[in-house]
């Protein structure tokens, strides 16, 4: 084993950079060429089918049936003409990945042969097998039919020879199974509700656009180092691997020299980011060795999801192509940072203006500081849940560590921001307030100081931070469906909003002035929100029994957490706003349960194995050449002397020893707490179960293999060490 270990760390050591096919043209002349985006609509669709299509993506309404079949015969073209020989409904189900069934454009001709074809039917819906996808009990395995439907607001596009289909997936009697669908009616809801209240400054407002920009942190490990890691390949983290003596504490890696390798991989990756419309602009080192991000320009949210999703199964792609696998796991490795998927999430009005920038104009920034208000109320109300959907068994490796946010959802401002919502707050009237130097403007409509995107310092310890124009949700994990959090903070703030408008519409019917009425409102949900507002450290000791204090949620338990999404506040917000039935935040729920107890199931057989299997075996025998050579000393130098010169080898002895002991006892205790979790029945008691018996046991096994890999002669070592896992060479 261990010459199969030098045999790969000398394969990946002698890689050299793959040479890229660069084309000719320069990215704009490439760009969305595998998509079917509207140029493409109008050079394949007859003008009355293109004119309806636009219609109905513009103005959010569903495709008018009869033109199905025109739609899907130009789209076939369109495919056909770029190479594609299949076609798949393209979706999201609640595994945090995406899924696929391939059919060819082909059907009996009635003579003895085949035909090309594509029915609008086709394209419109499908069916998948329901009970087949993680369903928290909505569908049985003897009830298997679910629906795949075209989400036509997203477009259609070829990945190899497939064209892919966008589509919500939804069980039988309705409910919805995967992460699209509670995204698209948050989307609406949101629209909807802010639309509402945006046209209190601008009555011409017809929607509000929620945008999102993610940031997709990722590793790197050469192929030939994974496939000798079972630990990576099976559950994509190391689970045992002492740190290596030069990590990241030189704080050298980040932003600094691309290699040579990697660039010809991120190359590679941006032009297949490109001819698929990822709008793929940012790439740089991240701060641990093998660490590296990719950004692209801010979309619209659904859009910008689905493209995230079609990002993660890409790079995997790519990267095989280079020699290398991706780890998008939270926490690959430990002792250094973990990995996220930094969410920046705006909203803007169909005329161009974002809502959470500030403006020159007072009823800009009261606008401004109107929507702030009800974003951080939305929030503060909902805490624990918007925890709750970026908890994972893997996302909860990385919150609370100190390179990422806490365990603790809080909201920076910057100290501008933060002395004007104090001002608002705080001011004796509404038409003056207090800023800067002790000095008072004269206000007509409520006017807030002219305030510049870039006011704000950033503070990488907020899991929820205004960074200028935009809100960064820093919390949500690398490997995420970033439609659960996206779904959940939109909804969050159309109920806040929907809330809001209400109570201002009331006070104007009561005689108010409409601006009066709306800072009234503002500073009340200022002064409400306040417990969540925090500007300092998000990783003191001190902030963790601070925001105890202020009542904010604190619960570490991912099971405990995902309660969350079952409190009464949580099933008012999701059902008022249509976003979700209580059937179906239930059913996610036992999903959640069931997909950490699997995960976590999964790395102790995999720990179990290889402790069992592979160290304590290499450990022996190393233990061995170690009484061989204690009893040659001893018996050639006998006496004192031969004792004195064994000495470090006895007592290396008796540390493997121990450890070997400590190995195999702790492995027998976790197999019997993960027997007796395995007993019940309730999956939310189960994945308790896990948490509280099985989980802490991983880490002690590894803490006594850890130990080992430092004591062990290093040629004997079975497994590619973090040395040999995190510098790319």
């Amino acid at each position: 084993m261990s010459s199969l270990r030098f045999k790969v760390v000398e394969e990946a050591s002698n890689r050299k950079a793959i040479p890229v096919e660069i084309p000719a043209e320069r990215p704009a002349a490439y760009y969305a060429e595998k998509v079917f985006n509207r140029q493409k609509m109008f050079e394949y669709l007859p003008r009355e089918t293109f004119e309806a299509l636009v219609h109905s993506i513009e103005n959010k309404e569903p495709l008018p049936r009869e033109y199905a079949d025109s739609v899907a015969q130009g789209m076939k073209q369109w495919a056909i003409d770029n190479g594609a020989r299949h076609y798949t409904h393209w979706f999201q189900p609640l595994t945090e990945t995406t899924a696929e069934k391939h059919d060819g454009f082909v059907e009996h001709d009635g003579k003895g042969g085949m035909v090309e074809k594509f029915s609008g039917k086709l394209l419109v819906q499908q069916e998948p097998d329901a009970s087949s996808f993680p369903n928290g009990g909505i569908r049985n395995t003897f009830e298997a039919r679910g629906y795949s439907a075209w989400d036509i607001s997203s477009p259609v596009f070829i990945m190899d020879n497939t064209l892919c289909i966008p589509t919500v997936f939804i069980s039988y009697t309705g409910e919805a199974l995967d992460y699209k669908t509670p995204l698209l009616r948050a989307l609406a809801a949101v629209d909807k509700a802010a639309t509402g209240v945006a046209r209190y400054f601008d009555p011409e407002v017809n929607h509000v656009v929620a945008y999102l920009g993610w940031e997709q942190e990722y590793f790197l490990v050469d192929e030939a180092l994974y496939d000798a890691r079972p630990d990576l390949v099976l559950t994509g983290r190391t689970l045992m691997g002492h740190e290596s003596a030069k990590n990241q504490q030189l704080e050298d890696h980040y932003f600094g020299a691309i290699p040579s390798r990697v660039e010809a991989f991120m190359l590679d990756l941006e032009i297949e980011c490109h001819r698929l419309g990822i709008p793929a602009k940012t790439r740089h080192n991240e701060v641990a060795p093998n660490q590296f991000e990719l950004a692209p320009i801010f979309e619209e949210a659904n859009l910008a999801n689905d493209h995230n999703m079609l990002l993660m199964s890409l790079i995997h792609e790519v990267a095989r192509r280079h020699n290398f696998r991706v780890l998008l796991h939270e926490k690959p490795f430990a002792g250094i940072n973990g990995s996220g998927k930094h969410n920046n999430w705006s909203l803007g009005t169909d005329k161009g203006k974002l809502l959470v920038a500030p403006g020159k104009t007072p009823l800009d920034n009261l606008q401004f500081i109107t929507f702030v208000a009800n974003i951080m109320a939305a929030v503060h109300r909902h805490n624990a849940l918007i925890k709750a959907s970026i908890m994972s068994a893997t996302n909860a490796h990385r919150l609370g560590a100190n390179e990422a946010p806490p365990a603790i959802i809080s909201i920076f401002t910057g100290s501008k921001l933060a002395e004007i919502l104090d001002n608002v707050a705080n001011s004796a009237s509404d038409d003056t307030i207090e800023v800067g130097e002790k000095k008072n403007i004269n206000l007509n409509v409520a006017q807030i100081p002219e305030l510049l995107i870039d006011n704000t310092d950033r503070n990488r310890t907020s899991p929820f931070a205004f960074t200028g124009n935009r809100f960064e949700f820093r919390a949500v994990g690398s490997s995420s469906n970033c439609g659960s959090a996206m779904l959940t903070l939109n909804a969050a703030v159309a109920e806040q909003l929907t809330e809001f408008k209400a109570a201002v519409d009331a006070r104007v019917e009561a005689g108010e002035e409409l601006n009066h009425a709306i800072l009234a409102e503002v500073r009340r949900l200022i002064k409400e929100s306040a417990p969540i507002h925090f500007d300092g450290n998000g990783y003191s000791d001190e902030w963790k029994a601070e925001a105890a204090r202020r009542g904010l949620d604190c619960e570490t338990s991912a099971p405990l957490i995902f309660d969350a999404y079952l409190r009464p506040s949580s099933v008012k917000m999701f059902t008022s706003t249509g976003v979700m039935t209580e059937r179906e935040l239930k059913a996610r729920n036992e999903v959640k349960w069931e997909m950490y107890t699997k995960k976590i199931q999964i790395e102790a057989r995999v720990l179990g194995d290889l402790a069992v299997n592979h160290i304590v075996p290499v450990a022996g025998r190393y233990l061995n050449v170690l009484l061989d050579n204690v009893y040659k000393m001893e018996t050639l130098f006998p006496g004192e002397q031969g004792r004195e010169m064994s000495g470090a080898d006895r007592s290396t002895i008796e540390r493997i020893a121990r450890h070997n002991k400590a190995i195999i006892e702790e492995v027998t205790a976790m197999v019997n707490a993960r027997k007796e979790a395995n007993r019940i029945e309730s999956e939310r008691e189960k994945a308790i179960a896990y948490h509280d018996t099985v989980a802490p046991r991983l880490e002690t096994i590894r803490h006594h293999i850890d130990k080992l890999e430092l004591l062990v002669d290093n040629e004997m070592w079975p497994l590619p060490k973090y040395r040999e896992l995190l510098f790319i060479r």
